[in-house]
């Protein structure tokens, strides 16, 4: 079964990101600190949604989504150029293949739901970008 994180992640990112006028630029996907950021969000979803005792911090990831399009924003990419982004399919296969690559080297395992909780326990104790995200039900 693929994963649908990168869907609902994207889905929600673009509720915050109103359609404007665009320009010709670079991938957003090249600028590291809107890519990375967004990563995190994107597998603290993941994580919460397949684990149990674990839940996203939804309004920080809002915020961070927020904080992340304004960024982008003063780089000089439009809403539109933003919404392209996030909307992309080639994107969202682009980060899920990232996030299945990041899961399956850490020894998560969708048949296996507790794999999912051990990499959230371990992200929040490490206080990565991710664990930031995420807290403890």
């Amino acid at each position: 079964m693929r994963p649908v994180w990168i869907a609902s992640i994207f889905a929600l990112a673009s509720a915050v990101v109103p359609a404007s006028a665009e320009a010709s630029k670079p991938s957003l996907r090249d600028v590291s600190e809107i890519e990375q950021p967004l990563f995190a969000v994107a597998m603290a979803k993941e994580v919460a949604d397949h684990c149990d005792s674990l839940g996203a911090r939804f309004l920080k990831g809002l915020g961070e989504l927020r904080r992340l399009r304004a960024r982008a924003n003063e780089l000089g990419y439009a809403d539109g150029e933003i919404r392209d982004y996030i909307e992309s399919d080639v994107e969202k296969a682009r980060m899920r293949a990232k996030g299945e690559k990041l899961l399956s080297q850490s020894g998560v395992s969708y048949q296996n739901p507790e794999t999912f909780c051990a990499f959230g326990r371990a992200e929040i104790k490490k206080n990565s970008a991710i664990g930031a995200l995420l807290r403890a039900k």
